[in-house]
Parts: C-alpha cells; structure tokens; sequence
C-alpha cells in the first residue's frame, strides 16, 4: 500500500510474528499463562505489603513497585499478543506502534531505576545501620519512586517525539511488539540525533545505574567480610533475590538493545524471538516468584494474607492423624 504523499508516516506496520501463526492455538495458551502467572504472583506481593504494616518498609515498597511495574507491563503486552495470534493479524497502526514503545521503555527505565534504588536501600541498610531510619524514611522512598517516574517520562518522552519527527521510508517491524529502534531504522532520513540520544539514555539509565549498584554491593561485601555470620546471612537473604533480578533483567535488556541495533537479522530467528519476550516476559515472573520464595518475612505475610500457611498446616496435621491411626 501507498502511502500519502503528505504523511510521512505509514498508516500501519507489520510485525515480526513469522511462524507463530502456524500453531497459534499452542502460542496462545503459552500467553494465557504467563499472563496469569504475571498477574497473580505480584497481585499476591502487593496485596501482602498493602496489608501487612510490618512490611511498610522501604525494601517492601521497592518491591511492591517492581510488581507494579510488572503488572503495567504485562496488560501492555499480552493482550496484544494475544489478540495478533488468535486472530492472525500481524498489523499495528502508527499510532499504537509509537504508544507502545514508549511505554514499553517506560517500564525498562523505572525498573532500571528501581533495581538502582533497591541496592542503595540495601547498602545504607547494611554498611550505615544507626542512620537507615532517618537517611530511607517513607517519604524518601515515595520521593524515590515519584522522581524515577518523573525523570523516565521526560527521557523517553523526548526521545519518542525525535522519533515521531523522521519520516518513514519502510512498515516491517522486526520484533512481535514495536520499539523505538525499530521505528527508527525504518526511517527515510539521517537519524544521528536520535541515535546519540538514544546513547545517552542507555549508558545513563544502563551504565550509570549498573555502576551505582556494583559500587552498592561491592562495598556490602567488604562490610560483610568483617561481620558475623548472622550479618552475612542477613545480608545474603536480603540481597541474593535482588543479585539475581538485576543480572536478569540488565543481561536481556541489553543484549536486545544491541542485537537488534547491530545483528537484527543475522542470529535465527527463534534465539531472536526467545530473548525479547525474556526482556518483557519472564523479567516480571522473575521478580514476583524469587522475592516471594527468597525473602522469609514476604513469604509469610503472603501466606497469612490468603490463609494457605493456614490450609497448608491443617492438610499436614490431618496427614500426621491419618498416620498415628494407621499406626494404632
């Protein structure tokens, strides 16, 4: 189709979806569930923390905007995923195509902002203990979260209207979903402005927030050589879930920034496929089930919050009865 001569934008784009349609039906229910999993999981966080005044800390409420950042993202990405396989329509408009790459980068940034903010929490926590209370007051986390916010849509919001300004020479979009690279390299003119922009935020929000949380850590551990055990395993318990969510999420988020800026098309098209959805997908599971699972105090409160640590005790009880009767 032709575009108008006075719109120097396509009036749809055609996403990567390739085979997927072949056995939509399997894809589907692969989407079904994970929408699910998303949803109830950090629900369950959130719910607990909201519920619990014991977890109204600052550790708690960094998590509980992690999962709501992941529940965002989530109704952001499934339905529409969703939708495009069910149906076989491998079109989106212009207009969704821009909304939708700028939200999607809105999650990446404040989770990157986050994750940053959680390893500062932890440090003062660990290395500066008698002044945690009045340096991660309430107020300065909420102050935290407020700013991360402020400051993610003014980046990405001026990066966006760059990228609504070029005109557009091609529709097909590599990815299932629509980032801002991939509106960009369809573009008819020279895109250097965009291009160092976009630099600039990625070595901001990806290489000066890394530093922040290496230096965060490395000075936790030099703390917990010269402690006790039980520092250490505090300090372990506290620590581990969010080691093992930022490698995730900092790893799948930039090998997706460079593969498709650099190799789009050379590396098949499955591992493609495979590693951004593991950008979008798997990130926010991750973030519910290992601080959930890993974090003792959580993992409490969530089963009071719903009566399982309840149902689970009075299911072993009737199962330890059942015993002692077969004994007898």
């Amino acid at each position: 189709m032709m575009q108008n001569s006075t719109d120097p934008h396509p009036p749809f784009f055609t996403l990567g979806y390739g085979r997927l349609t072949s056995i939509r039906y399997f894809y589907c229910l692969l989407v079904l569930v994970g929408y699910l999993l998303n949803i109830v999981s950090n629900s369950l966080i959130i719910a607990a923390v909201i519920i619990h005044n014991s977890l109204h800390e600052p550790v708690y409420i960094f998590i509980s905007a992690l999962c709501v950042n992941g529940i965002f993202e989530n109704m952001l990405v499934y339905p529409s995923i969703f939708a495009a396989l069910l149906y076989k329509v491998q079109t989106i408009s212009y207009s969704f195509c821009w909304l939708q790459a700028f939200l999607l980068h809105l999650y990446g940034c404040f989770e990157m902002t986050t994750l940053s903010a959680m390893a500062f929490d932890r440090y003062v926590c660990i290395c500066n203990p008698l002044r945690y209370n009045n340096i991660m007051s309430l107020s300065t986390v909420f102050k935290i979260i407020g700013g991360s916010w402020t400051y993610s849509i003014v980046a990405f919001g001026t990066h966006m209207l760059l990228t609504y300004r070029l005109p557009l020479c091609g529709t097909e979009i590599l990815k299932i979903y629509c980032d801002n690279w991939s509106i960009v390299r369809l573009s008819c003119i020279d895109t250097t402005v965009n291009n160092m922009f976009g630099l600039f935020i990625v070595s901001t929000f990806e290489g000066l927030l890394l530093m922040l949380i290496m230096c965060s850590y490395i000075k936790i551990l030099r703390v917990c050589a010269r402690s006790s055990q039980a520092v250490i395993a505090k300090a372990l318990q506290t620590c581990t879930p969010q080691l093992i969510t930022t490698f995730n999420f900092v790893a799948s988020s930039l090998f997706d920034i460079f593969l498709y800026r650099y190799i789009p098309t050379i590396v098949p098209y499955e591992f493609r496929l495979f590693m951004s959805l593991q950008f979008l997908v798997v990130s926010p599971i991750l973030n519910a089930f290992v601080y959930g699972l890993k974090m003792t105090d959580l993992r409490k409160k969530i089963l009071q919050s719903f009566n399982l640590k309840r149902i689970t005790g009075n299911a072993l009880n009737m199962q330890k009865s059942d015993v002692v009767q077969q004994r007898e």
